[in-house]
């Protein structure tokens, strides 16, 4: 029985099966010692030898064709025609940076590297052989040993072009850990670590692309585009990107979604460019292939449609077939993400030094050098195929000068997928230099070993690969990530169209990721053209910015940047552009007029600065200063009659207790706080009830006097003797004293903020606490003074030249007419002007009670004084004087 080796040659297995099963029947053995090769694939290649060789897959032709199978003889080799010479030019930056490396002293010194390029005919079949063949070997015979031990045909690979070739090709060499670094496979699935453990490319994925364009959308404000995608995975893909990423940064919207077709549907592409015309999106997105720009391009100018910034993917960005004089009108000023350009010095001098490859000239074997000679120079490499030279066919020598033609070949002023290819020789050269440069004991792998060149597996340059950092001579740097991306950058390109009516794709910025800062996007603004007249970026928004002060209203059933702004309520901000709600002030705050900030509100209350307090405030100390004088004046006369006659010790009281009811106003001016609410009412009712019960008791004594003037009537008086008068005073007020009391213990006035009068002021107030408190203090004042009144209204008659009663009658007369009117005025007014209010009627009624009461024996004292005699008062009646 034959015991199967393990096999550590990488894809050798799959390529012994593949040409066993193609060519020729299997051996009785499965694994003999020996294998030979059973037949080769037919792959155009380049070659050069070396003591490490990196493989490589390009695209240099278009197209391959497969012969008819008839299952009954051996197939003939397919054909690859149609040559692409920027392919081949991508093949030879990677020869040339081979040859730069092998020429560096300080990069893989002692080491020298080889190539083994192969063409992939951008087919998948084609493609997949050559990556087979690049990694199990073309040696005819292979002896295996017992542990399959050897060198491997190629330690890395440098390709492929094409996203699903990539996907086929890296999921076998996955298995084997067998490192591949494409330059232009853009597919984000290829991030996937646990499907492509051993993929890397210096390409950025299609998902960078799609936030590159959001980056470029958001610096100019762009929250309302249309976008139009292929329809193919590399459209659909980036519509899913697109609409996911919108969702996460919050940058905008999609005014439109629509597929382009690939046929030329003329009808689905004028329904198109109407949904673009009806839309006031101003930018468009777009991801589709350059064929499919060019349909589209024939309907927006059938329609004349401008007026439009177009955001275009790398796939058109620099399109020549689309930058022609009739469609610059539409598309000039066009933005578009471009790969990284890049400066490969030297490239141009080593592209002249390509030569056809004679040896290789075989039946099994193309060159593509042979081919590139072919298609520059048209002619044919001897043998000749039948009828050439007969139609007139030139034959190559090989010695035709390469200087004397133009050819794109040679361009080396715009190198993208170029530069790819040459940092991705570099990074597999820089993982090689630091595998080799590994010290025994310190190295990565098992039991802290290193690898040396002799013993050198391809699984072992992807974990250096892993690790990879250096900075290119164009001063781009190259690492890649946990998923095997590069740092990835893209070249920001404008579309320009010069008055002359040529055009000129530009760079203009960049959009890159750094390791330290994260996306960022470098425009130069003064270089960009603007296919607009008014030479600037459009506006293309649903709904323009919500001002601060304002908040965000959506439109139902409208994508969410399509709203309306709402004013914020009073009292209510939003200090930011687009606030979806609106925040309330703190207490003592309200809102700006813009409603955008808070400002602190004003207060309101009846200040000593202002004109109404003011007033009040010389009013009431008037009135204290003329209760002073009167005092003085009836201290002064206190002997004469009048002042005699009219109770000297109760109008001395009365005047002490006017000057007192005048003082307490000024409680009610300035601040309130808790004592001057709480002393002002109880000042004002004890004050007054005081006030008031002295000209009781004074209607009383006169009442009495003119009863005991009377036969029988003098036993009245020994009730209202100087004692009886002052304990009368004494117990109403004591009365008074006791509501105040039991008020403010219950329920105390104290100083409130009140913000319901004006919403942006604080209108400082005293809260009475207790209504029934304040009520009854006032109750018990309007009591005494009806009582006072009505006694004083029976009196007025008595017949005195100088009648007490009279007087007091008409005090009492206007003390109840202001209080009467004081009561709804209080009710009705707002904040200050209801403190206002009461200090108004406490001076109005203690300037009544003083004018009407001292005003006219004042008079007859001063101006009078021959009227100031007991005969003059007492008239024809004696009345006894207390």
């Amino acid at each position: 029985m034959t015991v199967m080796p393990k096999l550590k040659r990488p894809g050798l297995f799959f390529l012994l099966l593949l040409h066993s099963g193609a060519f020729s029947s299997v051996p009785s053995s499965l694994f003999p010692s020996s294998c030979l090769l059973q037949g080769r694939f037919h792959l155009n290649g380049m070659h050069k030898a070396g003591d490490l060789i990196l493989g490589g897959l390009f695209q240099v032709h278009f197209f391959s064709m497969f012969p008819d199978q008839s299952f009954t003889t051996e197939p003939q080799q397919l054909t690859c025609h149609s040559f692409d010479l920027l392919g081949f030019r991508q093949a030879q930056t990677m020869a040339f940076a081979i040859d730069e490396i092998n020429k560096n002293s300080r990069l893989l010194p002692n080491v020298t590297l080889g190539y083994s390029l192969y063409d992939n005919c951008l087919t998948l079949g084609v493609g997949f052989r050559a990556a087979l063949a690049l990694i199990s070997g073309q040696e005819e015979h292979i002896v295996l040993n017992e542990t399959c031990e050897g060198a491997p045909p190629v330690v890395g690979l440098v390709g492929d072009s094409s996203s699903t070739r990539t996907i086929a090709i890296s999921t076998v060499l996955g298995l084997y850990r067998v490192p591949m670094v494409s330059y232009f496979a853009t597919c984000a699935c290829l991030s996937d670590r646990q499907r492509f453990p051993s993929f890397f490319r210096t390409i950025p994925s299609d998902a960078f692309q799609v936030r590159a364009m959001l980056q470029i959308l958001k610096h100019f404000g762009w929250t309302w585009a249309g976008l139009l995608i292929s329809d193919d995975d590399y459209g659909l893909d980036a519509a899913r990107s697109f609409n996911s990423d919108l969702d996460v940064s919050g940058g905008g919207c999609l005014a439109y979604v629509e597929i382009l077709p690939w046929e030329k549907d003329l009808n689905e592409f004028k329904r198109i460019v109407d949904v673009m015309r009806k839309s006031t999106a101003r930018v468009v997105v777009v991801f589709a292939h350059e064929g499919m720009i060019i349909n589209l391009m024939e309907e927006v100018v059938r329609q004349n449609l401008t007026g439009l910034q177009w955001l275009a993917s790398e796939a058109w960005s620099t399109a020549a077939v689309l930058q022609t004089p009739d469609l610059m009108p539409y598309l000039g000023g066009t933005l578009g993400i471009a790969i990284r350009q890049g400066e490969i010095p030297g490239l141009r001098d080593f592209l002249l030094q390509t030569r056809a490859d004679l040896q290789h000239n075989t039946t099994y074997e193309n060159s593509m050098a042979n081919q590139f000679w072919e298609f520059t120079f048209q002619c044919k490499f001897a043998p000749a195929p039948s009828g050439w030279v007969e139609d007139g066919g030139r034959i190559c020598s090989g010695d035709e000068d390469l200087k004397a033609v133009e050819t794109e070949f040679l361009d080396v002023s715009d190198l993208r997928p170029e530069y790819n290819v040459y940092k991705a020789v570099y990074a597999l050269a820089y993982a090689l230099d630091e595998l080799l440069r590994c010290e025994p004991g310190k190295g990565p792998f098992s039991e802290e070993s290193c690898t040396t060149l002799q013993t050198l597996q391809p699984r072992q340059l992807v974990y250096y690969l892993e690790r990879v950092n250096f900075t290119t001579s164009f001063g781009d740097q190259v690492s890649f990530d946990e998923n095997g991306d590069a740092l990835p950058i893209y070249d920001v390109m404008n579309w320009l169209w010069l008055p002359d009516g040529q055009t000129k794709v530009q760079n203009v910025g960049d959009v890159k990721v750094s390791p330290f800062n994260g996306e960022q996007l470098t425009l130069d603004g003064d270089k960009i053209f603007w296919n607009f007249q008014s030479k600037k970026p459009p506006r293309s928004v649903c709904s323009e910015n919500c001002p601060p002060g304002t908040r965000v209203v959506r439109k139902k059933g409208e994508p969410e940047c399509c709203f309306d702004c709402i004013p914020c309520s009073e009292g209510m901000i939003s200090n930011y552009t687009n606030s979806l709600e609106c925040f309330s002030c703190p207490e003592d705050f309200w809102s700006s007029p813009r409603r955008d900030h808070c400002v602190l509100r004003q207060t309101e209350f009846l200040s000593y600065q202002e004109p109404l307090g003011i007033c009040l405030t010389a009013a009431s100390l008037l009135g204290t200063f003329i209760c002073a004088v009167v005092l003085g004046i009836f201290i002064y006369h206190r002997s004469t009659p009048i002042v005699r006659a009219n109770n000297s010790e109760l109008s001395f009281n009365l005047l002490l207790s006017l000057k007192l009811c005048f003082l307490c106003s000024l409680l009610f001016i300035g601040r309130p706080r808790l004592w001057t609410c709480q002393l002002r009412h109880a000042a004002f009712g004890i004050s007054f009830v005081l006030c008031v019960s002295c000209i009781l008791v004074k209607t009383m004594v006169v009442l009495a006097v003119f009863k005991a003037s009377k036969p029988g009537g003098g036993a009245s008086l020994k009730w209202f003797g100087a004692s009886q008068q002052r304990g009368t005073v004494l117990v109403l007020t004591s009365v008074q004293a006791a509501i105040c009391t039991a008020w403010l213990v219950s329920s105390s006035p104290s100083p409130h903020k009140n913000t319901k009068y004006h919403n942006d002021k604080i209108v400082y107030e005293c809260v009475v606490g207790s209504t029934i408190g304040f009520s009854v203090l006032l109750g018990y004042i309007g009591v005494l003074a009806l009582l006072s009144f009505v006694l004083a209204f029976m009196a007025r008659n008595l017949p005195d030249n100088f009648n007490e009663a009279k007087l007091i009658t008409f005090s009492m007369l206007i003390f109840c007419a202001v209080w009467v009117a004081f009561v709804p005025a209080y009710v009705s007014s707002p904040g200050k002007y209801a403190d206002a209010v009461e200090v108004f009627a406490i001076l109005a009624s203690s300037f009544g009670l003083l004018m009407a009461l001292f005003g006219p024996k004042c008079y007859i004292i001063l101006l009078r004084p021959e009227r100031n005699t007991k005969k003059a008062l007492m008239g024809r009646s004696t009345i006894g004087t207390t």
